[in-house]
């Protein structure tokens, strides 16, 4: 289970707290917590920091979804990922191969 799908659920549960389950609501908070005492953030370096945050403001993106997109990128890029849309023989490319 991921961050936002536990903190999607805890938003769907403060919506209808009047009718969530005693039981449910703990599960819910237990994982949470665990989540939280489990997360260990990445430290940068001052101007690699400064550089991410001006990049995102310009792209209007957060940081942390601009990390993402240039993690999965680069591992698109260095082949540790497929290619997300796999060409078939009928699509039209510009270049030569």
């Amino acid at each position: 289970m991921t961050r936002l799908t536990i903190a999607c659920e805890l938003e769907n549960a403060s919506d209808q707290i009047a009718v969530i389950s005693r039981a449910d609501l703990q599960v819910m908070l237990r994982r949470a917590a665990l989540m939280l005492r489990n997360v260990t953030g990445v430290v940068l370096e001052p101007n690699v920091e400064e550089a991410l945050g001006g990049l995102a403001t310009e792209m209007g993106l957060s940081k942390a979804d601009l990390i993402r997109t240039i993690i999965r990128e680069w591992l698109v890029a260095n082949a540790y990922l497929p290619v997300p849309q796999a060409l078939d023989e009928e699509s039209a490319v510009d270049g030569n191969a």
